[in-house]
């Protein structure tokens, strides 16, 4: 076979795939898939309880990317009443305090002298010089954590 048939060939290929194309598409659309019934992915319930803090106090639970405000000391007696009302229990309200209260984000908005903030935004007592501290010694922590595993991966330069 020469060049020229080869090439006869393949256009005549060509012609015919797009026509066996072009008729599957005239025949039926394609039928989507079934939305599913349930979630695909669990989600963690403390993501929730969050996610109605952040609904319920916006000003004490600030959504990214705005930075989290020191929240004032009691504020978990503060929330105990609004329970019911959030739909949680006292076990998965704490469990989100804890969680809203653990990490850099949180920990970088405790500086000292920073005012402390109340359910509905207010200022309410100060971060103290020891809790300022704690915070950076947490967020040093965190970070030393991280370093170990960045030095073992393997030097992508030669």
């Amino acid at each position: 076979m020469g060049f020229e048939q080869l090439a006869a060939l393949k256009e005549q290929l060509a012609k015919q795939a797009k026509e066996a194309k072009a008729a599957t598409k005239a025949k039926a659309p394609r039928a989507r898939p079934a939305a599913p019934t349930g979630p695909a992915k669990s989600v963690d319930p403390v993501v929730h309880a969050i996610a109605r803090l952040q609904k319920r106090f916006p000003q004490a639970f600030p959504k990214n990317p705005d930075p989290k405000v020191p929240l004032k000391i009691g504020i978990f007696e503060d929330l105990l009443p609004h329970a019911t009302e959030l739909g949680l229990t006292e076990s998965g309200l704490r469990d989100a305090v804890r969680t809203w209260c653990r990490g850099t984000r949180y920990w970088t908005s405790m500086v000292e002298g920073a005012m402390r903030v109340n359910l509905a935004g207010q200022g309410e007592g100060q971060v103290s010089q020891a809790d300022a501290r704690r915070a950076q010694h947490l967020r040093a922590s965190r970070g030393a954590r991280a370093r170990p595993q960045a030095a073992d991966a393997p030097n992508s330069k030669p």
